[in-house]
């Protein structure tokens, strides 16, 4: 546990030191639209938002709402919870997660009023091309709130 916070630390401070990365929000609802956003490459990330906490190489998605990333580990996407494995959904929300992450640089936002969940996995908003990919699950149908306190992120912000 310790390791990993001090991990977690190296990894704010690189990024903190090497500038920051900000984040575009989509303004469409089209599942279509949210996809081709995710997967166009042209898209770029402001550097007028927020500071990222970490990033890296999504090498395995564990579902629709849990993937690993190379630098971290396994994240959790904070204030969704899309459907378990025998679950209507489950597939269509894990090849959406697939699509938008599978293979590509992730930018994660940690949860700073609560970085883990009861199982270790980091609690976090997930950015890939400058798109809240949390925001893109809810807004695709592919998820539901799932708003657990403390956390300092509000999913219901991210439904309008």
């Amino acid at each position: 546990m310790k390791s990993k916070i001090v991990v977690i630390g190296f990894i704010a401070l690189v990024v903190t030191i090497s500038g920051c990365i900000g984040s575009s929000e989509l303004s469409n609802n089209s599942n279509s639209n949210l996809e081709d956003n995710i997967s166009n490459s042209n898209l770029k990330i402001s550097n007028n938002s927020s500071h990222y906490d970490a990033n890296g190489l999504c090498y395995h998605v564990v579902d629709g709402d849990t993937i690993d990333v190379d630098t971290v580990g396994r994240i959790r996407l904070v204030g969704i919870n899309t459907p378990e494995k025998n679950q209507p959904g489950y597939q269509e929300a894990k090849n959406f997660v697939k699509k938008a992450c599978l293979g590509k640089e992730v930018y994660l936002d940690i949860d700073n009023a609560k970085h883990y969940d009861k199982y270790g996995r980091v609690l976090a908003v997930v950015y890939v091309n400058g798109v809240n990919i949390n925001k893109a699950l809810l807004k695709g149908g592919y998820a539901d709130i799932m708003y657990i306190r403390p956390s300092e992120f509000n999913p219901y912000s991210w439904t309008t």
